[in-house]
C-alpha cells in the first residue's frame, strides 16, 4: 500500500475516523495508511504545514526506494555523457538542469511502479492460489481440510 499523503511505501502507520461508530465500516479505510509519524500527522491535522516539521526531519529510505535511487544512476550518467562529462555542474544551464532533473524523477518513478506493480501480481497470483484451493475443497475434490 502506498502513503496517502506522499505516495512511499506504507509502513504500518494508519488513521481512522474517531467520530463514527465502530461498527461503521466508513470509520476504517485501507486508503489511511502512511510511511511515517510526519505524513500521519500531516493527514490528520490539516491546520499542520509541511514547514512546520524540523528541516532535518529526514525519513530514511526503504530498500524499494533505495534501488530506485540506484536505478537513476545509469540514465543520470547517459545523459551527462551527452551534454559533457568534463563540464561543471555550475556550467549546466536552466534547461539543461531541468532536464537533468526529469530523468532522474522519471527513472525513480518508473523503477518505483515496476516494483508496485510486480508486489501486486504476487499478491494476486497468491490470493488466486488461496481462492482455487477453497473452490476445490467445497466441490469435494479434495478431501482435507485446509487450514485457511
Amino acid at each position: 500500500m502506498k502513503c496517502a499523503v506522499c505516495s512511499r511505501q506504507a509502513n504500518g502507520l494508519g488513521y481512522f475516523n474517531l467520530r463514527m461508530r465502530r461498527s461503521d465500516p466508513r470509520r476504517y479505510s485501507d486508503h489511511w495508511v502512511f510511511c511515517s509519524m510526519r505524513c500521519q500527522s500531516a493527514f490528520s491535522n490539516p491546520m499542520n504545514r509541511l514547514t512546520q516539521f524540523q528541516e532535518d526531519a529526514v525519513i530514511d529510505p526503504s530498500d524499494m526506494e533505495l534501488a530506485a535511487m540506484r536505478s537513476t544512476l545509469a540514465p543520470l550518467g547517459e545523459y551527462v555523457a551527452s551534454i559533457g562529462m568534463d563540464r561543471p555542474l555550475a556550467d549546466y544551464g536552466k534547461d539543461e538542469v531541468l532536464r537533468l532533473v526529469e530523468v532522474v524523477v522519471d527513472a525513480y518513478q518508473a523503477h518505483m511502479l515496476a516494483e508496485h506493480e510486480r508486489m501486486v501480481e504476487r499478491d494476486r497470483a497468491f490470493f488466486e492460489q488461496i481462492a482455487s484451493r477453497k473452490a476445490v475443497a467445497s466441490t469435494g475434490g479434495n478431501h482435507h481440510r485446509i487450514p485457511f
